[in-house]
C-alpha cells in the first residue's frame, strides 16, 4: 500500500516511516511545555506505548495521527519534524467511541506560526472529503486554551454533550468540540 501523504502550502502530513521519525518526534515534543496538558513528559515505556497505539490505530483504521513535517523550502524550520496531526477513531475510555477525532501535537518552537492550524484544516477536510465523515470531534481539557482555541479556529463548536470524566490528562473532565458535515459544507460554500 502506498504511503499516505497530504500536502499543504508549507507542510507534509504523512505516514510514519520508523525509528527515525519517532525519535525526532519525541525529541521535539516530549518536553514539559508540549506535554503540560497530556499528563507530563513520557519515559521510555510511555513513548513506546504511544508509538504502539498510533501504529495499531493506523493498521486497524487505515489512518491515524500522521507525522507533520515542514517542507524543505527554506522557510522557518524547513525540513524539520514539527509533530503530528491527523485523525483517528475516538476510543478513550468513558468518551465517545468510534467517532472521527482530529488531534495534534506540535513542538514549541513551531507555535505561533500557523502550522497547527494549517495541518488541522487539512486533516479536517480530509475527514469530510476522503473519508466521508458525518462529523469530526476534537478532545482536550478546559485548561488547554491553545488546543480548544485551535478547534474553534478551524470551525468547530463546543459540544458539552460529548464531555466525559477522565483523570488521564491531569484534569477531571475531557471537553469536546465538534463539526458536522453540514457546518463544514457551509463554511466551504462561504469561501
Amino acid at each position: 500500500m502506498a504511503e499516505f501523504r497530504l500536502e499543504t502550502d508549507r507542510l507534509v502530513l504523512r505516514d510514519w516511516r520508523g525509528d527515525a521519525d519517532w525519535d525526532a518526534f519525541f525529541r521535539h515534543t516530549n518536553t514539559p511545555g508540549v506535554m503540560r496538558w497530556l499528563g507530563g513528559t513520557f519515559d521510555a515505556a510511555l513513548m513506546e506505548k504511544q508509538r504502539e497505539r498510533v501504529e495499531k490505530c493506523a493498521a486497524g483504521n487505515g489512518f491515524c495521527f500522521w507525522l507533520a513535517e515542514r517542507k524543505p523550502d527554506g522557510g522557518h524550520l524547513a525540513g524539520e519534524v514539527l509533530g503530528f496531526c491527523g485523525l483517528k477513531r475516538s476510543n478513550q475510555p468513558g468518551g465517545p467511541q468510534g467517532e472521527f477525532e482530529i488531534g495534534w501535537r506540535f513542538r514549541e518552537d513551531s507555535w505561533g506560526h500557523g502550522y497547527a492550524k494549517e495541518a488541522a484544516l487539512a486533516a479536517r477536510d480530509h475527514a469530510f472529503r476522503a473519508l466521508g465523515a458525518p462529523h469530526v470531534i476534537a478532545l482536550t481539557v478546559t485548561e488547554n486554551t491553545a488546543s480548544w482555541g485551535l478547534a474553534l479556529r478551524i470551525g468547530m463548536k463546543r459540544d458539552e454533550a460529548l464531555d466525559f470524566s477522565s483523570a488521564e490528562f491531569g484534569s477531571d473532565t475531557i471537553i469536546a468540540y465538534s463539526m458536522t458535515r453540514e457546518d463544514w459544507e457551509d463554511c466551504h460554500a462561504d469561501a
